[in-house]
């Protein structure tokens, strides 16, 4: 993994939190914010020095930057400034690196993105969700429909010419038309990217609470049926398909050149680093990858300072998994089985030795009688079916389950 690295950049900040989300991030006011940039600054600095210390490998050349959330894009100009100055300090950006940064509409100011693109961000990631102002009050969303599509035309007026935004199937009061118009709407507004995601309820979140208590806040009693919403992200699939946004990744589409290079770095199992709250990453080392992680809390992040990620992780704080062979061709096959393109079966017989690909060729037999993998050309894929279920389909594929 002698390639450029990736780096991800957690900014936990929202002006509300939305009733679905289970992430690491709040809202918190300006003082909070401030001392969190200083944080991340930090750890940028001490990173290098680090990762030797657990004999993890990071390279300076680095070819993207995501700015991920929680809503970056609440960070002041002069925040950001303070940021890329560090990343450059310690990192080589590449001229044609993709800069992106997640934006929720409306929480952009102008000063905010002259900054970030005088940075050098070429790419926005725009939390939509959806179009329809029912579906986003119920949820949380502090923006309507109108907005999204106002705040769309003013960034690709501002030059940036990569947009992007993502829209959830399955949300409270969503209906089969309603799911529609957002669809429509994401296509008409002309972005290069879309993400559809559908709904995961989860369990710690205030819309699972509520809907595992019977209870209707948030719009619990309204949520649709689970075949509705399968039905609802193939209709998203067929729709953004034909208009030229071609699907690549299970819940990500894209015109010609607008993929997200960020993040086919995660499928493709290519080097990574992440800093802030409970940012992973991944890297080589000197026999075997190192997946890592920081604290999900922001207390014992903010109160890590003097750990460092990488040396807590190497004292027991945080788990540090050093991955094996076994478990690096478990990975190969479900992270690139995500992309649409698949798998070539020639690249993990080389990887990784023929024996352990024969262990589960009776299990990709078996997924491809019952319609959920094809074998074409040497390349394994998930079919359209197989990609409503993959993580079915991943469990059959383990080593264990196929001995």
């Amino acid at each position: 993994m002698s390639c450029p690295v990736g780096i991800y950049l957690a900014i936990p900040f929202c002006k509300a939190k939305c009733s679905f989300c289970n992430f690491a991030s709040d809202a918190f006011g300006p003082d909070r914010m401030g001392g969190y940039v200083d944080r991340l600054c930090r750890e940028i600095r001490e990173a290098r020095s680090e990762a030797d210390r657990i004999g993890a490998v990071l390279h300076a050349d680095a070819d993207s930057v995501y700015f991920g959330g929680g809503t970056p894009s609440l960070l002041s100009g002069e925040q950001f400034q303070q940021i890329f100055t560090t990343l450059r300090n310690e990192f080589n950006l590449s001229a044609t690196a993709e800069i992106t940064v997640e934006c929720a509409p409306g929480q952009l100011s102008e000063a905010t993105l002259e900054e970030l693109q005088r940075q050098g961000m070429n790419r926005i990631s725009l939390g939509v969700q959806t179009f329809v102002d029912r579906e986003a009050r119920a949820v949380g969303r502090l923006h309507t429909g109108a907005e999204c599509e106002a705040e769309i035309s003013r960034l690709q007026q501002a030059g940036i010419n990569r947009v992007g935004m993502d829209l959830i199937a399955g949300l409270p009061f969503q209906t089969e038309a309603s799911w529609r118009e957002s669809v429509d709407r994401a296509v008409s507004s002309g972005v290069g990217h879309v993400s559809i995601y559908m709904l995961e309820v989860d369990e710690e979140s205030r819309l699972g609470r509520e809907a595992l208590a019977g209870g209707r806040r948030y719009g619990a009693a309204e949520l649709p049926a689970d075949d509705l919403v399968a039905d609802w992200y193939g209709i998203g699939c067929e729709v953004l398909n034909h208009a030229g946004a071609r699907q690549y990744e299970i819940s990500n589409f894209a015109r010609e050149g607008e993929a997200s290079r960020h993040n086919v770095k995660y499928w493709r199992r290519l080097p990574y680093v992440g800093f802030g709250l409970d940012a992973h990453s991944m890297l080589a080392g000197r026999e075997a990858a190192v997946r890592f992680q920081n604290p999900d809390d922001l207390d014992a992040y903010m109160a890590a300072a003097e750990e460092g990620p990488f040396r807590m992780a190497h004292r027991g704080n945080r788990e540090t998994e050093w991955v094996g062979k076994q478990a690096a061709f478990e990975e190969s096959l479900f992270l690139g089985l995500r992309l649409v393109e698949g798998v070539r079966l020639g690249e993990l017989r080389e990887a990784f030795g023929d024996a352990m690909l024969a262990s589960i060729m009776p299990s990709i037999a078996d997924a491809c009688d019952a319609g959920l993998l094809v074998v074409e050309d040497d390349r394994i894929r998930l079919t359209a079916d197989g990609r409503l279920v993959s993580n079915e389909v991943f469990s059959r594929l383990l080593i264990a389950d196929a001995a």
